[in-house]
């Protein structure tokens, strides 16, 4: 039987107007040091957030989404954070912003499968 490990978890918003402080949850990023596991998942729901601003350019916010899981997985077409450790780059990836893209306070638990855990969350956050 799997002894559970512990994991943090963010949820990555969109926050299109941060004067108004309306977001949509857009991704995940679940790191789980004793498994070496660390995985982002990203979403644009683009009728939702052009519900909250219709001016809002998706291409932009898509692109800078897009950045996320490729700096989780170490891509090296990611730039230099991706080239970080797996700790450090979870730390960058949650680290507080103040931009149209920001990440939830991070969450902590126990799991025995950090990739099974990823997909429950995705779909009880990411999917309205």
């Amino acid at each position: 039987m799997p002894v559970p490990n512990s994991f943090d978890y963010a949820v990555v918003r969109v926050v299109p107007r941060v004067e108004r402080a309306e977001f949509i949850n857009a991704g995940i990023i679940v790191f789980c040091l004793q498994q070496r596991f660390l995985e982002a998942r990203v979403q644009v729901e683009e009728s939702r957030l052009q519900a909250l601003w219709p001016g809002i350019d998706i291409e932009l916010v898509r692109q800078h989404l897009e950045a996320i899981p490729r700096i989780a997985a170490g891509d090296p077409t990611a730039g230099p954070i991706a080239r970080l450790s797996q700790r450090e780059r979870f730390h960058w990836l949650v680290s507080p912003r103040s931009t149209i893209i920001q990440v939830s306070p991070v969450h902590s638990g126990l799991c025995d499968h950090p990739d099974q855990l990823m997909d429950q969350l995705a779909a009880r956050l990411l999917h309205p």
